[in-house]
């Protein structure tokens, strides 16, 4: 009933390599690039599939109401939401009430920060610094996406991940995106395993996209850096949560000059 995870890597080539003559050379600069250039990862997980009526599934036994009576706990906060330089069309915050809570969408950032940080510490890496520059530009795309109804790292116009964040500011030089996508208030299917569930709590909702995140190769290997011999230092999650429980989330990773 599922649709298998969709994953994309992308990156920009140092040069042009077509003299044979400055091949030995061209390898140098490729080495220095992978060091100091623009290297995008830019993976995109389909999103569970939704569905609309308990009619769907075989056994009603199937339903795991993830989140019940209980209200999310207190989130460790991730940082800084006023940075200097944000995104101009940063929606700010979104916001979805459930029968358990009102599901703010900065609550959800929080929490996929710091589950992010704990699967990287699960395998002996640092912890990505909260950076709000970085999280208002992945917040203005996730709202991109659900106000022109598309799923992907490049946009109508054209601009991937590291133009969007290039005309903000330039002080990343390595950029990275994960985007998911779910629902609230309703069963939907989860990517990987097949198992229908409902997410009622920002926790839960947070606690969902990192799962699809890390049960994708392509984004697993973005989040514990097994894509390139460099790592990340600083990162940000943007959430926008629609008026119809759509939540589209962007998480950018960023290496600093």
């Amino acid at each position: 009933m599922g649709r298998p995870p969709r994953t994309r890597d992308s990156s920009y080539p140092p040069g042009d390599r077509t003299d044979r003559g400055l091949l030995r050379g061209l390898v140098r600069l490729l080495a220095l690039a992978l060091v100091l250039g623009a290297v995008v990862v830019a993976t995109a997980a389909f999103a569970p599939t939704m569905l609309d009526e308990l009619d769907d599934l075989e056994r009603i036994d199937d339903v795991e109401v993830v989140d019940g009576p209980s209200p999310s706990a207190e989130p460790p906060p991730a940082g800084d939401r006023s940075p200097d330089t944000v995104d101009p069309a940063d929606p700010g915050e979104s916001t979805y009430e459930t029968s358990v809570e009102t599901i703010s969408s900065e609550t959800v950032e929080d929490f996929v920060h710091a589950a992010v940080n704990d699967r990287r510490a699960d395998h002996g890496l640092e912890p990505l610094a909260w950076d709000g520059t970085v999280a208002s530009v992945s917040r203005a795309h996730s709202h991109d996406m659900a106000n022109q109804e598309y799923f992907a790292h490049t946009n109508p116009d054209g601009d991937g991940p590291y133009d969007r964040f290039g005309n903000v500011d330039s002080y990343c030089r390595a950029y990275g995106e994960n985007i998911a996508l779910t629902w609230v208030d309703r069963p939907v299917e989860e990517s990987g395993n097949g198992d229908v569930v409902e997410y009622r709590t920002a926790e839960g909702v947070a606690d969902g996209l990192v799962a699809q995140w890390m049960n994708s190769t392509a984004h697993r290997e973005a989040i514990l850096e097994e894509h390139a011999g460099h790592g990340w230092d600083r990162g940000g999650v943007g959430v926008y949560v629609t008026d119809e429980g759509a939540v589209y989330a962007s998480h950018n990773f960023c290496l600093t000059l």
